[in-house]
């Protein structure tokens, strides 16, 4: 039961009225009021240890915070942010049964200043690409955007495709 403390508090008329409050845990403002990004995955992996040295290590990712108990890491690259959480530790969410490689269907897309020291370092540690880097113009209306970029598994098999701007072009004649 949560103790309680009398307060004074003045009514609508002149009187003043005694009451209990429950202290609850205090609520303390965020120091930095930015607001986070709209959308964070959370991947549910088998390793934090392996998916740490991954993400971190290999692809520059830092490490916000953790919940070593919990099997949680939260961790940015830039405005990039990742959830990992390792399964069997804490509460995770599975609609269907697991099976590698996770996240079918889906690659993580993430914007890097450039590709080649994420290239560098993945080929150090013998990690293989599963696309080859390339150079590619999507067009966006009336312009192109261009980008380099490759894909990579992470350790539990999710998709992730690093890339970094080459700017804007305006559109060939005829290219949709």
């Amino acid at each position: 039961m949560m103790p309680t403390v009398p307060i004074l508090v003045p009514a609508a008329s002149a009187h003043v009225h005694e009451v209990e409050i429950s202290l609850q845990t205090e609520v303390v403002p965020d120091a930095d009021s930015t607001p986070g990004p709209a959308l964070v995955p959370e991947l549910l992996i088998t390793s934090l240890e392996a998916s740490l040295d991954f993400w971190c290590r290999l692809c520059e990712f830092v490490m916000l915070y953790d919940r070593p108990d919990a099997g949680f890491a939260y961790i940015t690259s830039g405005t990039a942010h990742i959830m990992l959480e390792q399964r069997g530790s804490g509460r995770n969410w599975i609609p269907a049964p697991l099976e590698p490689p996770l996240g079918r269907g889906i690659n993580l897309q993430i914007t890097v200043a450039s590709i080649q020291p994420l290239l560098s370092a993945l080929e150090g540690a013998s990690s293989a690409l599963f696309m080859e880097p390339e150079t590619k113009w999507y067009r966006t209306g009336t312009t192109e955007a261009g980008v380099a970029q490759f894909l990579v598994q992470d350790p539990d098999g999710y998709l992730i495709r690093f890339q970094a701007s080459l700017g804007r072009r305006l559109a060939g004649p005829g290219t949709r």
